[in-house]
């Protein structure tokens, strides 16, 4: 039985579909764990397109949940109530996945959900690696990127491509990313040849890629099939924005196959940190309490990699970005 301590939690929830203005934090029960579940601190949990996309109701696959309706899917803490059979006991630090609910301080979880964190991996790092990096994982896989390939990587500063590019480039392939000019300095030092988007994009492909192109991965939803078409990439190896929805949306369900599946992508994921074989830059740090700015940080498209929400920020003042310098600038 939970101590009174862990009876209740605060929770970011909205009660309808609409903007960052729905969002509202609650302070709701914490029910009592199963036998194979625990409550896990959390000490630092991610954001994604598609949590904007399902509260907004443009994600009509969520049309039919009740509300109010709970947000976030990646989390990272410490267990603070073990499950019956001790698997995670109290302490153990952790990386999970839920279907939703993850933008809070404490969650219910079962330990099927649960990996250990190494301990190499940062905290903030850690809250944001499960559906950007569970789906970077299942695209590579289904286009079977390896060695000696030569694969195009779009929007490849973001969260999902970042990855993609990276573990790619682990696996041996030559990789180039699509980008707008702010983000060559940064693929260029995760070793990705950049290729600005645009007219003239398929000739800047075919200059680094004399060869031809063996994949192709697109994550910014504009021309990515007719791009893959003249550039001669079999249609078993091109993968486009609408097939990335559809991952994500598939590593969203809670059925034991899925929860399966997401958790052993997640421990691929958690050990390929620990390895180095990618970096998740992590451009946004907020409290959850400034969930609200976090997404519009987000929706703006102001940041590379990854946003990121902490329980426990050591600060609440709020820096200025030299990303938005320089936007303000351009």
């Amino acid at each position: 039985m939970m101590t009174k301590k862990y009876q209740e939690t605060t929770v970011v929830e909205y009660e309808r579909n609409g903007d960052v203005d729905v969002l509202e934090r609650k302070t709701r029960p914490l029910r009592e764990p199963g036998a194979d579940e625990v409550v896990v601190e959390v000490i630092s949990t991610g954001i994604s397109h598609i949590d904007g996309f399902i509260r907004s109701g443009r994600e009509t696959a969520w049309a039919d949940e009740p509300f109010p309706r709970a947000s976030g899917s990646d989390f990272a803490g410490i267990v603070v109530v073990a499950d019956a059979a001790g698997r995670f006991r109290r302490g153990a630090e952790v990386i999970g996945h839920v279907r939703t609910g993850a933008h809070a301080r404490h969650v219910v979880v079962p330990t099927a959900a649960l990996v250990v964190k190494p301990p190499h991996v940062s905290w903030e790092v850690a809250g944001g690696l499960y559906l950007a990096g569970a789906t970077a994982l299942d695209m590579l896989d289904d286009v079977r990127v390896g060695a000696g390939d030569t694969v195009v990587i779009s929007a490849a500063a973001g969260a999902v491509g970042s990855i993609e590019a990276q573990v790619a480039k682990h696996r041996g392939a030559r990789v180039i990313g699509t980008c707008g000019d702010r983000n060559f300095d940064y693929l260029r030092q995760l070793g990705i040849k950049p290729v600005r988007y645009g007219e003239g994009i398929e000739e800047r492909i075919r200059e680094l890629a004399p060869d031809g192109v063996d994949a192709l991965i697109d994550n910014f939803g504009q021309d990515g099939r007719e791009l893959a078409e003249r550039l001669n990439v079999p249609p078993s190896r091109y993968r486009s924005s609408e097939d990335r929805r559809d991952t994500e949306l598939r590593l969203l369900q809670d059925d034991p196959e899925s929860v399966a599946h997401g958790t052993a992508q997640l421990q691929r994921l958690a050990q390929l940190a620990d390895e180095r074989a990618f970096t998740l830059l992590i451009s946004g740090f907020y409290p959850l309490d400034e969930i609200a700015y976090a997404y519009d940080d987000l929706q703006n498209l102001h940041s590379r990699g990854k946003i990121v929400l902490g329980t426990h920020p050591v600060t609440t003042y709020r820096t200025l970005k030299a990303r938005d310098v320089h936007e303000a600038r351009a």
